[in-house]
């Protein structure tokens, strides 16, 4: 997880810095990357680094106590189980990760499927959000073990305990602005448990319930016919605590897409618009011509 802060998020910084140098940046976490993008910010915020401008946390953790079905599979013997089997590979394989994905949902991943693709002999035609979903990838031991026992199995995070560049780092000093997205039928990341990003900082917090899972939820573009929604309320570090179930009344309902608030929320904590930068300026070389070559599966 170190690694991961240390040579991913701030690495992604520093090259960000060196383009646009002196300009506060909006940063953007999801899921797993959302609870580490929170460690960085609070252990930026504890060195007295002020880079960031806010924080968009996309169905993320902060709190592991109500992480959902997903602890049926995380005790002590599970993870040592685990952790023998990552030792002898290296990595934990895509497909088993998403077997214990699949299994918290299996009347819809599993047998749903086996009825509609095999008994009936109804194939669904691949969409690009079904693709991205399918496209998974290794997770390395050490990393996937701090995971799991530090953040699921004694929450470290939330009581004060994780180490971060050497230090603990705590929630409480992030100062900048926070943007939290739940969904209301998320497996993963339940919102109720993303929730309580309210009770662990002292900042002004965003959070947005929309409908939809884990993924469908948040990837919720503009102008899609089907039926979407969502909730949003501002919690400041001097307002009453409003626990779930009051959320859901008092904030009102709107209809369609989030994004536009989310848009909005930037533009209210935002500079005014620029000249984008050109792409490998300030001697960072351009890869590829976008979308990469990984896209083009060359």
């Amino acid at each position: 997880m170190e690694d991961y802060r240390s040579s991913g998020v701030l690495a992604a910084l520093e090259v960000i810095n060196s383009i646009v140098p002196k300009q506060k940046l909006h940063a953007v976490g999801y899921c797993l990357g959302g609870t580490l993008l929170s460690i960085t910010a609070a252990a930026m915020a504890r060195d007295g680094d002020d880079r960031l401008a806010s924080v968009t946390l996309l169905a993320a953790q902060t709190d592991f106590t109500e992480a959902g079905e997903l602890t049926l599979f995380i005790d002590e013997s599970q993870l040592a189980f685990l952790e023998d089997m990552m030792w002898e590979q290296g990595f934990l394989d895509s497909r088993q990760m998403a077997g214990a994905f699949h299994m918290l949902r299996s009347n819809d991943l599993i047998w749903s499927r086996m009825i509609h693709d095999y008994l009936l002999g109804e194939r669904q035609v691949m969409t690009d959000l079904m693709a991205w979903n399918a496209d998974a990838t290794r997770m390395p031991y050490r990393m996937h073990s701090d995971y799991l026992r530090k953040l699921f199995l004694d929450n470290d995070l939330a009581e004060g305990r994780f180490v971060a560049g050497g230090e603990p780092v705590s929630l409480t000093d992030i100062r900048v602005p926070i943007f939290a997205v739940g969904t209301e039928r998320d497996h993963v990341a339940p919102w109720r448990s993303t929730y309580k990003i309210n009770l662990q900082t002292e900042t002004d917090v965003t959070y947005l319930l929309t409908t939809g899972g884990h993924n469908v939820g948040i990837v919720s573009e503009v102008g899609y016919s089907g039926d979407r929604s969502f909730r949003v309320k501002k919690h400041g570090p001097k307002d009453h605590y409003v626990d779930p179930d009051r959320f859901l009344i008092e904030a009102r309902q709107k209809e369609g897409s989030w994004w536009p608030e989310w848009v909005s929320w930037l533009q209210e904590h935002s500079s005014p618009l620029a000249e984008p930068p050109r792409m490998g300026a300030a001697g960072v070389p351009t890869i590829c011509d976008a979308p990469g070559y990984y896209v083009l599966q060359q």
